[in-house]
């Protein structure tokens, strides 16, 4: 018997008793028709990449329709520019007449054979300017004066009463004696209410004035039993400071204190 390899027969032959139902035997039975179709995929696919340069040529190139569009300008006159009428502008004045002036000579020591021009007597320049060279004026010219103006108007000085804040101040207003002098005056003037177990702090602002003197106190928080009021008796009862500057001038300047309070309990 003569087995023929194109022929599906020899699937049946080679699969005789076994379980068919199996991928192996499917995947052969369908062998043909899948060589078949790989075949025409494969040559379309080959035909297609050979023409694909013949068929780039046959389009149309749209470089050349673009080089046929022809862009029309249309030139268009624009009205001639109105003339402002010139003002009426007063000629300048007629310059002064001028004044004989005699030219002054440096006296120098020197030989009497080296001497070359005298200088004039006094005689001759008794009314007359002196300068560089000798200059004839005409005594017939109009001597015109001009009214003199009332100068360069100054300006106003304003005072300033700006408050600026502490924090972004160039001088900062300071206790006699620094900071530390400072916490010290507080701590010792500073009188605790007869109260056991009081814990917390007191907020007072207040403005330093120009001349260093406390305004404006203000007690922006306050624990009760006369704690405020005894913060701000403190902050009266003490010496002027040292003002705050701005730009090299003295500046009223902010503050804020803080008074921490803490009583023994019973």
């Amino acid at each position: 018997m003569k087995l023929d390899l194109l022929n599906n027969k020899w699937i049946d032959i080679v699969f005789e008793g076994r379980n068919k139902s199996y991928g192996a035997y499917d995947l052969r039975k369908k062998n043909t028709s899948t060589n078949i179709r790989a075949f025409i995929i494969g040559a379309f696919i080959f035909s297609l990449g050979i023409a694909a340069p013949v068929i780039i040529n046959m389009l149309p190139d749209s470089s050349s329709e673009d080089d046929e569009i022809v862009t029309k300008v249309t030139s268009v006159k624009l009205p001639p520019k109105e003339e402002k009428p010139k003002e009426n502008i007063p000629p300048p004045p007629p310059p002064p007449p001028k004044v004989d002036q005699v030219k002054f000579v440096k006296p120098v020591v020197a030989k009497t054979n080296e001497v070359t021009e005298e200088p004039p007597k006094v005689e001759e320049i008794k009314d007359k300017n002196i300068g560089k060279e000798d200059i004839k004026g005409d005594p017939n010219a109009d001597l015109v004066l001009t009214p003199p103006g009332d100068g360069p108007k100054q300006a106003e000085v304003t005072e300033d009463n700006t408050i600026y804040n502490s924090a972004g101040i160039e001088v900062k207003p300071e206790f006699p004696g620094g900071i530390q002098k400072w916490y010290s005056f507080l701590k010792n003037n500073f009188s605790a209410p007869d109260e056991p177990g009081l814990k917390g702090k007191v907020i007072v602002s207040f403005v330093v004035e120009k001349d260093g003197s406390l305004t404006d106190i203000k007690v922006l928080r306050d624990i009760g039993f006369g704690t405020g009021k005894e913060a701000e008796r403190v902050l009266r009862k003490g010496p002027k400071w040292t003002p705050a500057e701005q730009n090299g001038k003295k500046v009223r300047c902010s503050f804020i204190q803080t008074f921490s309070v803490e009583t023994p309990e019973e």
